[in-house]
């Protein structure tokens, strides 16, 4: 985090209305609200102060409101579409402001465990009704609402002693075709032959 405020500091003290001064993420390294604070000041003192150009990407939604109070500031976002709970980034850019976050969403399209993101959902539900008071509401959440599922809980039986078999075989002490015919043997009883 250092190192982006040195950085920062230096393109604070150092634009001039010849410069394009291009952000990505300021404050990212701290507590939110400290790294919000940081952006909203930043973005205001290139904007009055130094008189530049620039391109800021953000995930501060909230900064969207500099726009009515800063004459010279624009706003773009990324087009996205929701569909079955889950995000479709639409790869156009169009004016305006994201009006909410999209994390979990992007968190499930990265592959993070669906306890994980099930257990992500509960957390934020709970902390956009706690509003002020968030912090303690999360005091009363439970540590796991519902224990987290165990790799291939869900499996038919067939699939389970086919994962037995495997774990049991010997590769190195199998010939081609001996390994070929478990190979067969395994498929037979996962469909039932």
């Amino acid at each position: 985090f250092m190192v982006e405020m040195v950085e920062a500091a230096a393109i604070l003290h150092q634009a001039t209305h010849k410069s394009l001064v291009i952000l990505d993420e300021l404050g990212r390294g701290t507590a939110t609200y400290d790294g919000m604070s940081l952006a909203w000041a930043a973005i205001e003192h290139l904007h009055e102060v130094n008189h530049c150009r620039g391109l800021i990407a953000t995930h501060y939604h909230e900064l969207g409101s500099l726009v009515e109070r800063l004459p010279g500031l624009g706003s773009l976002t990324l087009k996205v579409a929701e569909w079955d709970n889950r995000v479709v980034f639409l790869h156009q850019v169009v004016p305006g402001a994201a009006d909410r976050s999209y994390g979990i969403q992007v968190a499930r399209l990265a592959g993070l465990p669906e306890a994980v993101l099930q257990r992500a959902e509960e957390v934020l539900a709970r902390l956009e009704r706690g509003g002020n008071q968030a912090p303690n509401s999360l005091k009363e959440l439970p540590l796991f609402a519902m224990p987290p599922s165990k790799p291939h809980q869900d499996l038919p039986q067939q699939a389970h002693d086919c994962l037995k078999r495997l774990r049991e075989a010997d590769p190195d002490g199998m010939s081609a075709r001996e390994a070929l015919d478990m190979i067969y043997e395994l498929r037979g009883l996962l469909q039932g032959d």
